[in-house]
């Protein structure tokens, strides 16, 4: 089985990331390949260095979907695949109308709740909803999809009108990592990492966090990223008078390497899809704050494996982030638990298999469909 995997670019974000460890996983029996549109080649090394064969198409930013979709036919009917799989929403719609075209039958993928409520609210205007009706009005190409949540699936059920039976969830993996002992420690040093993205909530940590210091002003916050929320975050840092304690340190390629740096790991974002980021702290046994968006509570339990806010809900976060100092001890056994947890579910090597065995069944499911 051949199989052609399209998505926008290759940014270091977490579908582009996931891609990355799940085809570079994959058995020798089924043969994968690769293609991106737009000039952003952040992991084009990491993608060769595992031995996945990259085609660029070379399209200009930020749309072109038409000249997109032409050159992906070409490449189509050059390649021969016999299965498509896109992911996010410029791909997708490319890569659907190619389908339509050449008959190769395309799998969609649900990695981000776009049309939840919350999300009209961040994107309101008219794009969001050009945006949304050709996502809709196109829906109904792709012959099977995999959603990395199962909320995603009980929301595109609604929002995009999708069949469930035409639906598997297969959870976003990582790799297990080997953890250093280290010397026992008091939480003081919070951490956060992401696109600098309003829906990212990462206003809403700082704000809490104002409220920390007051009572332990030697704790710091370090959130990684960037993006173009960072003018408004940096503006709220310095209008709360936090420049030596909040610090924006800018994007680095592997955030979750600076995991074991710090003593919890925050993430406050108001919707997602399944996060690669909340399974990387899980895998780093480090201690975790969550908002309470149903992606995160399919990954981690309060009380559990981490402690859980309502999203938006800064007064909450704050006090939890004060029982979290208060309490390193219980914070360490959430942490412990949270590993143990990640390691059985979200184990990139467990993962890459169910998502190469789900193919295999919809290739065969479709074949027998053909005659």
């Amino acid at each position: 089985m051949k199989v052609l995997f399209t998505q926008d670019a290759l940014i270091n974000a977490g579908t582009e990331r996931s891609n990355l460890e799940l085809l570079s996983r994959f058995s020798s029996g089924i043969e994968t390949f690769l293609v991106y549109f737009y000039p952003r080649h952040e992991l084009k090394d990491e993608y060769e260095r595992v031995g996945i064969r990259l085609l660029f198409l070379d399209i200009r930013e930020k749309y072109h979907l038409i000249s997109g979709a032409r050159r992906l036919v070409k490449l189509i009917r050059e390649e021969k695949p016999d299965l498509l799989v896109s992911s996010l929403w410029r791909a997708d719609i490319m890569t659907r109308f190619a389908s339509w075209i050449t008959g190769v039958p395309l799998v969609g993928t649900l990695v981000n709740d776009s049309y939840s409520e919350m999300a009209w609210k961040d994107k309101s205007g008219l794009k969001h909803r050009i945006v949304y009706w050709m996502d809709r009005i196109t829906a109904g190409i792709p012959k099977f999809w995999i959603a990395n949540a199962k909320a995603l699936v009980d929301s595109h059920l609604k929002t995009l009108g999708l069949d469930p039976n035409k639906i598997s969830v297969v959870y976003r993996g990582r790799e297990i990592p080997v953890l250093k002992s280290g010397v026992e420690r008091p939480i003081r040093d919070f951490i956060s990492y992401g696109r600098l993205l309003e829906r990212k909530g990462f206003q809403d940590a700082i704000l809490a966090f104002g409220d920390v210091i007051k009572s332990y002003p030697e704790c710091t916050l370090t959130i990684y990223g960037e993006g173009p929320y960072r003018k408004e975050l940096e503006t709220l840092i310095l209008d709360l008078g936090l420049e030596n304690s909040v610090t924006l340190p800018g994007k680095v390629s592997e955030p979750h390497c600076l995991l074991p740096t710090a003593d919890c790991f925050l993430f406050p974002s108001w919707y997602e899809g399944f996060s690669g980021a909340l399974v990387e702290a899980m895998m780093a046994g480090i201690p975790i704050i969550a908002s309470d968006i149903s992606m995160n509570l399919e990954a981690v339990e309060d009380g559990r494996t981490a402690l859980i806010f309502p999203v938006k809900n800064c007064e909450k976060l704050s006090e939890l982030m004060i029982i979290a100092i208060e309490d390193p001890v219980k914070m360490k056994e959430l942490g412990h638990f949270a590993r143990s947890e990640a390691i059985e579910k979200f184990d990139i090597q467990k993962i890459a298999y169910q998502y190469e065995e789900t193919l295999k069944r919809i290739y065969s499911d479709l074949k027998k469909e053909r005659g």
